[in-house]
């Protein structure tokens, strides 16, 4: 917006509406580079109109009171500019102001009166709104009226909405009268809203909850629950992400307001520093604790780095049914080892606040650029590495730049070739240049791979070579999370929406942590079965399970294919070509948008049994063969380190073959039996791990004891 310096260049607008609100006017900035204000010029007769619009906004109704006035006669002045008042008021919005707010908190509605005088609103309604607007009629031009709005949005000081609709903190007179409402129903209530569930819907389970808690309802109870869940969805649905019209002082108060949500916040006003922001909210750190403990955390990098205008890391943990779950997001454009290490300690000292004795077993991370040594350090933990990245980026170019189906199916082949070179011995760049050389006439892709591969190929090989491989299962929920996030926030049809902070952190903490939270809580308690069953099947692994063996067949003479039939229409059949190898792909349409399909990963686990000998093990296991040779190959015969290593090794295989036994069983009652027994004192089931405040007492320190609590009880009896 051009700052204007004349008043004459601003034209004067007059609304056809009965009565118009300053969202029908066009705002101009009038004054100078160093200080201007936004105005609007309309005929002084409309006045009125114009404070009838503004008290009549549906997110916040309201009333305007002159908060202060000023007149000239005409003719007093001898020289004035063209901005000079006839008549001066300044109307502020009644909600305020006697408190602004001060300090971040959001002021309750009152029940009493205060004894003073003069006031322009009521005391209940004092809720520190700086919502104001000045009215002037100019001098020079006696019929018409410049406005001048220096405050449109009524909130507080600290930036919150203090009235209306809108705010979620205001306390009315019949609070007493309302049924008790906890965290769960509030959760569940706001789920289904943000997922379009249909109103009546969403009241029936709110009013099932409120049963939970306070007993039976009646028509009292079930016309406060219409009511709250009717001004939940209003709130939702006219909420914003845009608290102000600039994006870092909107993320500012919004971090302000949501404390318990942030571990972690690195604002950009200083050059040195980039701009950091990590959300977890207090059910994600739940999750991380209880999901992450002796279990894997993974990491979803860099998503939107080419779109957003900060680029999303998401850590991940692995529910009961191995699902990936969000636990904690980080919004920075920043991978430096410092700035990582920041963040991860913050989120570590949070969980390790909550549960002292949290310890992660492993972290998947998807992206060789990783700064590793801050996992190591900060988590304690291995890392692994996930080929999800690398296989979807090459699949979906070669579906995308290549015709042929035997095209696609020899180059991606002769891709996986060249990862599994990391085994064979074979020389990377021998193996890169013959892959070039074969495939010299598919310009489009060989544009693609040299652009975007060939300089940092080296470095993806060197990371798989040195890191043990992810299983297929791990990444196709880590893909199958992307592929959530990407459906949730690049549907939005805001303009420049991406290039705004406060929208990416308006989406994730409302749309997709509600749709994450209702599938936890549809699957552990039984209820909302659409919502389950497709959560349950949200995996292609999960989906792959489904299909039985016999409805699979393989090329037995040259083992190029396997076709799968289709478990909703027998006469239809998908065909899997590379079966195998983790870089088979499906005619499927699932597949051919670049994702993991069920028809892959089923195809893969039936080739390990079937023609052994033929297909080779899958990356994971064969990476994990090579750990474990690493192992019994380094220690010197005859040497303490040769015992060491034995000890390691068969302590990690006890390990493994529970984990195996717990994870094969349908009784876990049976695996508890088979524990070793560990007994402790009956006063240690409680404290484990802590050492004694005091030492055992004898008989005699136990009777002076109980002397000295008698003499106590007798001197407070005197003061009664």
């Amino acid at each position: 917006m051009e700052i204007t310096e004349s008043i004459r260049d601003i034209p004067v607008q007059d609304p056809t509406e009965e009565d118009f609100s300053a969202a029908d006017l066009n705002w101009t900035k009038f004054g100078n580079a160093e200080r201007h204000d936004v105005v609007a010029i309309i005929p002084y007769a409309r006045v009125d109109a114009f404070i009838i619009g503004e008290c009549s906004n549906i997110e916040c109704p309201t009333r305007f009171h002159i908060e202060r006035g000023r007149k000239r006669k005409k003719g007093s002045l001898k020289d004035y500019k063209s901005d000079e008042y006839l008549e001066y008021r300044m109307y502020w919005c009644s909600f305020g102001p006697e408190n602004y707010g001060e300090g971040g908190g959001i002021l309750p509605s009152r029940r009493y009166r205060l004894n003073t005088r003069n006031r322009a609103a009521r005391p209940q309604s004092m809720r520190g709104c700086t919502c104001h607007f000045i009215v002037k009629r100019l001098y020079a031009r006696p019929a018409l009226a410049l406005i001048i709005y220096n405050n449109r949005r009524h909130v507080n000081k600290s930036g919150f909405i203090c009235h209306g609709p809108l705010d979620r903190d205001a306390i009315g007179p019949g609070a007493k009268k309302i049924p008790y409402i906890c965290n769960e129903i509030q959760q569940q209530t706001m789920s289904m809203i943000y997922l379009g569930i249909p109103e009546e819907n969403v009241l029936q389970k709110h009013i099932e909850g409120i049963q939970r808690y306070c007993g039976n309802s009646n028509a009292k109870v079930n016309s406060l629950a219409s009511q709250y869940v009717h001004k939940l969805e209003m709130i939702i649905k006219r909420s914003t992400h845009e608290l102000d019209l600039d994006d870092q002082a909107s993320i500012r108060m919004w971090v302000e307001r949501n404390k318990k949500s942030i571990f972690f916040h690195q604002d950009s006003s200083e050059d040195t520093n980039p701009f950091i922001l990590g959300i977890q909210t207090e059910w994600q750190l739940q999750q991380m604790i209880r999901f992450g403990h002796h279990n894997l955390v993974a990491a979803d990098s860099t998503f939107g780095i080419k779109r957003l205008k900060y680029p999303l890391c998401t850590l991940l943990v692995f529910d009961s049914r191995q699902h990936a779950l969000p636990v904690a997001w980080i919004i920075t454009r920043s991978f430096a080892r410092l700035d990582v290490s920041k963040w991860m300690k913050a989120l570590v000292d949070r969980a390790r606040t909550a549960e002292p004795g949290w310890k992660v077993s492993g972290f998947i991370i998807d992206d060789a650029a990783a700064e590793i040594d801050p996992i190591r350090d900060i988590f304690s933990c291995p890392v692994l590495f996930s080929l999800w990245r690398v296989r979807r980026s090459w699949l979906r170019n070669i579906i995308k730049k290549c015709n042929s189906i035997e095209v696609k199916r020899e180059m991606l082949k002769a891709l996986g070739k060249i990862v599994y070179s990391i085994w064979d011995g074979v020389e990377t760049a021998i193996a890169i240049e013959e892959f070039m050389q074969d495939f010299i006439d598919q310009t489009a892709f060989m544009q693609y791979f040299k652009a975007t591969w060939v300089p940092k190929i080296e470095m993806w090989l060197s990371t798989m070579r040195t890191l043990p491989l992810a299983s297929q299962e791990a990444s196709g929920a880590i893909e199958a999370y992307h592929l959530k996030l990407k459906a949730k926030l690049y549907d939005d049809s805001h303009l420049n929406a991406f290039e705004r902070v406060d929208w990416l952190v308006h989406k994730l903490t409302t749309e997709l942590h509600s749709s994450y939270w209702l599938d936890r809580y549809a699957d552990e308690s039984d209820s909302f079965q659409n919502v389950k069953e497709e959560y349950i099947s949200s995996t292609s692994w999960y989906r792959a399970l489904q299909i039985p063996d016999s409805a699979l067949t393989f090329d037995e003479k040259n083992h190029l294919f396997a076709s799968v039939t289709s478990q909703k229409d027998s006469n239809l059949e998908h065909i899997v070509w590379n079966p195998g190898t983790e870089f088979a792909f499906c005619d499927c349409q699932w597949s051919m948008q670049g994702n993991l399909c069920k028809h892959v990963i089923k195809v893969n686990m039936v080739s390990e049994s079937h023609k052994m000998g033929f297909y080779q093990p899958c990356m994971s296991l064969q990476s994990f063969k090579e750990v474990l040779m690493n192992i019994w190959t380094k220690p010197m015969d005859d040497s303490v380190s040769l015992d060491l290593s034995v000890a390691w090794t068969h302590q990690m295989l006890d390990k493994i073959q529970r984990l195996v036994e717990l994870s094969g069983s349908n009784n876990i009652g049976n695996v508890v039996n088979n524990l070793p027994l560990k007994w402790v004192s009956k006063k240690g089931r409680t404290s484990i791990g802590k050492p004694s405040s005091s030492l055992a007492l004898t008989s005699g320190s136990k009777d002076r004891m109980k002397n000295r609590k008698n003499r106590k009880r007798k001197r407070l009896s005197q003061f009664r």
